[in-house]
């Protein structure tokens, strides 16, 4: 890590304990923190003061290490009920999941759909009609557009 980017989260480590949680209990409800931390966030894009895209990479960066602390202490604790700083952890039984592949109909139907599916994209994408092997006609469906998104990787 270089000494920028060292001194960029050192600033959005401070800036966050500048604006701790407000609250009068000593245990911040979910929606309170929740609530401060869309403040300091807006706070933070308010302001001017910050490259938002240095202050988003730190935030992925810290958000990303918390996540690891948080799983492995999690994979670390006693499969049983706790209570501890407000939080109640449930342990439960993962239980059965059926398995639909070992029925033969089932498996059957799931590859024509499969295939189905495979027809209904080529038909869409094609600029002359497009038929089965059973020589019918596969009409285009339609689209639904999904959200556009911001792809981070590091």
């Amino acid at each position: 890590m270089n000494q920028k980017t060292k001194t960029m989260s050192k600033e959005l480590f401070t800036l966050m304990r500048e604006k701790e949680i407000a609250t009068s209990n000593f245990l911040p409800t979910k929606k309170e923190i929740k609530n401060s931390a869309e403040s300091l966030a807006l706070s933070i894009i308010d302001s001017g003061d910050f490259n938002l895209e240095s202050v988003y990479a730190q935030a992925l960066r810290l958000k990303e290490a918390i996540s690891i602390i948080e799983a492995t202490i999690k994979n670390s604790l006693p499969l049983e009920n706790f209570e501890n700083y407000g939080l109640k952890a449930i342990y439960r039984s993962g239980g059965d999941s059926v398995n639909y592949s070992d029925d033969l109909v089932w498996s059957e139907l799931k590859a024509k759909i499969t295939h189905r599916e495979s027809l209904l994209k080529v038909a869409l994408k094609s600029d002359v009609d497009f038929y089965d092997e059973d020589g019918v006609k596969v009409d285009k469906v339609s689209t639904t557009p999904r959200k556009s998104s911001l792809a981070v990787t590091f």
